[in-house]
């Protein structure tokens, strides 16, 4: 009424899709109509829902890489953790290994057997954490249900994933052990026989 609004030159027009694959049927008529006419006519096209999701998407990603930042200190501190347990093993069995050592146990032997002690160590802490990991997400699970109401939004650990973590917790102690069983190796039996 007051000359203000003009339908046949509109300012902006608000178009809301209903789902997303009518949002990019619009958006390729969009750009279908620029492709023919000039610059002055051109629609400028802002998808408001993509920019969240984007912004989102950037977020969920930052968050991930903290997360693989602190999970790969937390492997390197649990490594040379397990290679200072493994040390003071090998030093509080010193005679152990003298007597095997003098029965006639070579040092590829004391080798492996400290090596397979870090290996079982490896493979009973990764069976472990995947044991809890599956226990964690039914009430995880239960949570999210309830707090979102979707039902196909769900915390999983697939079966492949899991033994591939558990054959990373093995390769691990089994490096962080390296050092240790080749200190007991090395360890002369006589000298290993004198001490208490």
């Amino acid at each position: 009424m007051l000359g203000c609004v003009d339908l046949d030159s509109p300012a902006s027009i608000n178009l809301y899709a209903s789902s997303f694959e009518n949002k990019d049927v619009i958006k390729d008529v969009i750009a279908e109509y620029n492709e023919s006419v000039d610059d002055l006519k051109e629609i400028t096209y802002t998808d408001y829902v993509g920019l969240i999701m984007s912004s989102v998407t950037t977020i969920i990603n930052a968050i991930t890489y903290v997360l693989i930042a602190f999970v790969a200190v937390s492997l390197i501190v649990s490594s040379i953790m397990i290679g200072v347990i493994t040390l003071i093993s090998v030093q509080e069995r010193t005679k152990e290994i003298g007597i095997l050592r003098a029965i006639g146990a070579s040092k590829r032997n004391i080798s492996s057997m400290f090596s397979a002690e870090t290996v079982i160590i490896g493979f009973a802490s990764g069976l472990l954490g995947v044991v809890i990991t599956y226990l964690l997400c039914i009430p995880i699970n239960i949570i999210l249900h309830h707090m979102t109401g979707l039902n196909n939004l769900s915390a999983s650990l697939p079966f492949e994933t899991a033994v591939v973590l558990i054959i990373i917790s093995i390769l691990l102690t089994l490096i962080a052990g390296i050092i240790p069983s080749r200190s007991a190796a090395k360890k002369d039996p006589v000298v290993a026989l004198r001490t208490e």
